[in-house]
């Protein structure tokens, strides 16, 4: 029998809780489920509240019953920060953390570079956000817990599955023993070590750096900013790099590389941790502060991907289908984007409006996705982490120059993780005009937020289908796209007309959002004669007009739901 701990585990500043688990001999027999996620982290609770977005019911497995152990993942990136706001989680994310747009590089003492990201008016949240992973998989939790479509089961470990005709057989052991259920689609988010993806033999591509990294989180007062710091080469750690990151509650993140030879198992030897934390502390100018150690581990840099995250009736993502650097905030971020895409893709075939070439779409958006992630990460993980002699020849390079030589400081930027556009999608029309415009999101690009008002955005009014927004300042959409739009409808497919530029409420929109000053225009590459953008239920773009008709809009929504 599974017999996960029913002891909290200790923290200096979360308040762990464990839960109940979840045992069969409460339930009735199990009928077959449209969808179970095995895994219940980042990946997996954002895919059940996407489905459950578009009306698919989900049951989520965890094998613990409590979220993880340590801060993980604590940085997040605007764009998932807009992902979570369409799970309903984002107001809690912004409350309690800590948002930043400054990266800041040190060499022998010396500034010699400072990132910054974009903010402009149009962007609700802050290039960054810094919060332990706990809250953000608590708030998470909660927002499962509150869903009628998402039946969430702590303490519930997925054993075996066997494929099946048209479904999934899948095993389940819980501190009472084991009981079978049946799955029309198992979702395996199951993280790094992901057991499904060994039974089914499945091989990883890419490549693994030996170098390993201590995360230490640490209790302490530091009159510092919110800002990323990185420093190269120091002293106490020669030819390595050291990263800082301020956390709420006090805390602050250590991360430094091990010198090669030394294991894990000795660099988290109490003494080590100590010598290693009280050396960085004094090269910043804080020697002799008081701290207490929170949480500590290693790992080890790697940039793999499976070819394919569809087998059958089992769908990879998160890291169970890649593992990525830490090195520019790619791991829970990119989980999250898998999720989105993953939750529409899923959703609308369970339902029957699409195929299941959607879901061939979904691996091969997010498999490209995932080489993209590991060219550019891997280009920081031989900075950061120079994996042979003329790497590091480079790399020291590089730092000696920086310390006159401006040319060369951008060389320190640490590419940070970005929205992928599914530029080459087969999703994308290819008879609109997207290339005649000269302005605005691209085919395959996500959304351009647009501030509408003090505390009102654009993607205030998105989710849950596909939007087509409609610029125009007449009182009515022509009826001939109102046609199609019902067409549309009737068969199920979710699909929200928005007006954008008129006044008054036009009519066949489902909502009007006014452009007096024509900003949200100027912003889209719309020019005074109107226009359209057609976004898919993860707001990415799938076609873009200058001018549209109802040919034009149903040429472009067959393309999108392949039958």
């Amino acid at each position: 029998m599974h017999q996960p701990t029913s002891e909290a585990r200790p923290s200096l500043y979360y308040p762990y809780q464990v839960h109940a688990p979840w045992l069969p001999s409460h339930h009735a027999p199990q009928e077959r489920k449209p969808v179970v996620i095995a895994g219940a982290g980042p990946s997996g609770m954002v895919t059940a509240l996407e489905l459950a977005r578009h009306g698919v019911a989900s049951v989520v497995l965890s094998s613990e019953r409590q979220v993880s152990q340590g801060s993980r993942a604590i940085v997040f990136t605007r764009r998932s920060m807009e992902i979570l706001q369409q799970v309903g989680t984002a107001e809690r994310m912004s409350a309690n953390g800590l948002p930043w747009r400054f990266g800041n590089s040190y060499y022998r003492g010396q500034r010699v570079f400072r990132m910054e990201g974009a903010h402009d008016p149009d962007d609700r949240f802050f290039p960054m956000l810094n919060l332990q992973q706990q809250y953000m998989e608590e708030y998470l939790h909660d927002a499962c817990q509150a869903s009628p479509l998402i039946d969430f089961r702590w303490g519930n470990k997925l054993i075996g599955s066997t494929p099946q005709d048209g479904h999934v057989a899948l095993d389940i052991d819980t501190p009472e023993g084991p009981y079978r259920l049946e799955a029309e689609w198992l979702v395996a988010a199951d993280g790094g070590r992901s057991g499904i993806r060994s039974a089914l033999n499945l091989q990883m591509e890419g490549a693994s750096y030996e170098g390993f990294f201590v995360i230490a989180d640490i209790q302490i007062d530091l009159p510092l900013p919110t800002e990323r710091l990185a420093y190269f080469d120091p002293d106490w750690n020669p030819g390595n790099t050291i990263l800082m990151h301020r956390e709420p509650h006090g805390i602050w993140r250590v991360d430094y590389q091990l010198p090669p030879g030394e294991t894990p198992e000795e660099a988290l030897q109490p003494e080590s941790l100590q010598a290693r934390i009280d050396a960085q502390l004094a090269m910043i100018g804080h020697a002799g502060t008081p701290w207490k150690m929170d949480w500590s581990s290693v790992y080890s840099a790697r940039t793999l991907t499976l070819a394919n995250y569809v087998h059958g009736r089992t769908v990879f993502t998160g890291d169970a289908a890649h593992l990525l650097p830490i090195f520019g905030v790619r791991g829970a971020n990119t989980a999250f984007q898998d999720a989105q895409s993953l939750g529409w893709h899923l959703a609308f075939t369970v339902k029957g409006l699409g195929s299941e070439r959607l879901m061939a779409n979904y691996s091969a958006e997010r498999v490209g996705a995932a080489r993209e992630i590991i060219e550019e990460s891997g280009k920081s993980t031989r900075f950061m982490a120079p994996p042979t002699r003329g790497f590091r020849r480079l790399r020291d390079a590089v730092l000696s120059l920086s310390l006159t030589e401006d040319f060369v400081r951008p060389l320190y930027h640490w590419r940070t993780s970005r929205p992928h556009e599914y530029s080459h999608s087969m999703l994308n029309s290819l008879g609109d005009d997207n290339g005649l415009f000269t302005a605005g999101p691209a085919h395959g690009a996500p959304p351009q937020n647009i501030r509408l008002g003090a505390d009102d955005f654009l993607l205030d009014y998105l989710g849950g289908g596909f939007e087509l927004l409609y610029f125009t300042t007449a009182a009515a959409v022509p009826q001939p796209l109102q046609d199609v739009v019902a067409a549309f409808r009737a068969r199920g497919v979710p699909l929200n007309v928005v007006a954008v530029g008129a006044a008054q409420p036009v009519a066949g929109a489902d909502q009007t959002l006014a452009d007096a000053d024509g900003h949200f225009r100027q912003r889209y590459g719309i020019q005074a004669s109107g226009g359209a953008y057609l976004l898919r239920p993860d707001q990415h773009v799938c076609a873009r007009w200058l001018t549209l008709d109802a040919t034009r809009l149903q040429a472009a929504l067959h393309n999108a739901l392949p039958q």
